[in-house]
């Protein structure tokens, strides 16, 4: 198979999709959607099935504005290189960081669009939280997702592995994002559910659960 290659979105992610779209700009003329969840929860591949439902949305990782030294203290830079000039209607400009290298790159656009999701750790973060249109959180129990993350980046991120869990388990202790999730994600053998999550709210346009898969039997 090709490495590149990825499943179309299946009928809950187009779901989100539509919905997604009929939200009111949260960050100036942007509807800001916030994928967040543990490590390892498989927030990058749902991101990129959710960007593809919509025409291509861009995605911003979260992975691009953290560093070594700055796990979790970000916050400055991400308002200061990528809300604050979307908040105007101007192109953002933001210095992705390279994790090999240990330096920031070159500053790149991140010009005003429909739907741009921000995806990675701490995406729903209190400082962000107002400037979002909607928090999804990927439902995977954290010590599961951090297994998967160890499996996947293997023995040559050991190291870092043991240095991220106790950080993140401090970032999530003081700045929790579940509780704030509109709608819960979860990934099953069939493709993905998605769920009403602690801060969402029952209307006409809103669903509780979609999933990829045969409807369940009650």
């Amino acid at each position: 198979m090709n490495p590149s290659f990825r499943p179309a979105p299946g009928p809950a992610v187009r779901d989100l999709a539509s919905r997604i779209r009929r939200l009111s700009p949260s960050c100036g003329p942007v509807r800001l959607v916030g994928v967040d969840g543990h490590a390892g929860s498989g927030k990058s591949t749902f991101a990129e099935q959710l960007a593809g439902a919509l025409d291509g949305a861009p995605v911003l990782r979260l992975d691009d504005i953290a560093s070594h030294d700055e796990l979790f203290d970000w916050t400055g830079r991400l308002l200061d290189q990528v809300i604050e000039p979307l908040t105007d209607g101007r192109t953002a400009h933001y210095a992705p960081y390279d994790w090999r290298a240990r330096r920031f790159g070159p500053p790149l656009p991140l010009p005003p669009a429909p739907v741009i999701l921000v995806e990675g750790v701490g995406a729903g973060r209190r400082a962000l939280r107002p400037h979002l249109a909607l928090l999804l959180w990927m439902e995977l129990p954290r010590e599961e997702a951090w297994a998967r993350g160890r499996s996947r980046d293997g023995e040559e991120q050991r190291e870092f592995w043991d240095g991220w869990v106790p950080a993140e388990r401090r970032h999530f202790a003081d700045d929790p994002s579940r509780p704030f999730a509109d709608l819960l994600v979860r990934q099953g053998e069939k493709g993905y559910e998605v769920f009403q999550g602690p801060a969402g709210t029952t209307g006409p346009d809103q669903f509780l659960t979609h999933g990829d898969g045969p409807p369940a039997v009650c």
